[in-house]
């Protein structure tokens, strides 16, 4: 017995249990629970393929999803002064944003690309939920300013992809002069002849929606996604009355006209490409120009 207990049986364990198996290799869905193998989530630009359910996709991965043979140029935004108020609440604010990009390793809540899709031009600004629940402060707005810029200078269709908590509260009323900046950076793009179109991630709400978020010539959402400016809490509280289940759901808002589609992760490059091909007139054309 203590033959088999001392030797073999930890012969046998050692020759079964494998420590090369990677902490990542199977993901498991936010909406389902079904637990989705890491390769086929990414391959399937990171939806469930059991429930239909869009998770969050890094604006790296999103710009070789809807860029023409995944290839784009990053856009580098120019470094600012991170805490102009010193602002503190739990903890400083240098001090957040610390942690979160050595966490995260990203600068910021937005990342710029250029590149093309269905042949056009395209500058994409998208957000990453990831760095402060991707709220809008000065460097966002300068990403959106600078896409706006980039696009004209270009003669590109611009497209921001938000997915957003909204205003970030530790830069203030700085954060909020953004909203009427990123308007403005909108109607930049809009006097040039240019295209601009939302493509609403979730969740898109707060400043983020009372901006540029819902000023699209197109806006498209992902499925599922919640879009809307106050919570639906503080909105029942507001209104005394019980919301629909499917209250401030991309569906929803399609439903009630605030959305023009509702289009599928997969689909949305071939969608955008037929809605460019529309808008800025055909290859030949310009070709021929």
């Amino acid at each position: 017995m203590n033959w088999i207990t001392n030797s073999v049986l930890p012969k046998i364990k050692a020759w079964v249990k494998s420590d090369d198996v990677p902490d990542n290799l199977w993901v498991k869905c936010g909406a389902c629970n079904q637990m989705i193998f890491h390769r086929e989530f990414e391959q399937a630009h990171n939806c469930c393929a059991t429930c239909g359910h869009h998770a969050a996709l890094p604006p790296a991965a999103r710009f070789s999803m809807l860029f023409d043979a995944g290839k784009f140029e990053k856009i580098a935004l120019t470094p600012i002064e991170d805490d102009p108020l010193k602002f503190r609440d739990s903890k400083k604010y240098t001090d957040r944003l610390r942690d979160t990009r050595n966490k995260t390793g990203l600068n910021d809540a937005i990342a710029v690309g250029a590149g093309e899709i269905n042949g056009y031009p395209v500058v994409i600004a998208a957000f990453d939920f990831r760095f402060m629940g991707g709220s809008m402060g000065r460097m966002v707005g300068n990403g959106i300013v600078r896409a706006a810029k980039e696009a004209v200078d270009r003669k590109a269709a611009l497209i921001t992809v938000p997915s957003t908590g909204g205003a970030r509260m530790q830069e203030g009323v700085l954060s909020l002069m953004q909203l009427p900046r990123t308007i403005a950076a909108v109607e930049m793009v809009r006097d040039a002849g240019l295209p601009y179109f939302v493509l609403l991630a979730h969740p898109t709400t707060g400043g983020v929606t009372a901006s540029f978020a819902m000023l699209g010539d197109i806006q498209i959402a992902e499925p599922g996604a919640i879009i809307g400016f106050a919570g639906r809490r503080v909105i029942e509280e507001t209104v005394r009355e019980k919301l629909p289940d499917d209250f401030q759901t991309a569906e929803y808002l399609m439903d009630h006209g605030m959305v023009d589609a509702v289009v599928l992760r997969a689909e949305q490059p071939v969608y955008i490409g037929r809605l460019l091909d529309f808008m800025m007139g055909s290859k030949d054309s310009r070709k021929r120009a």
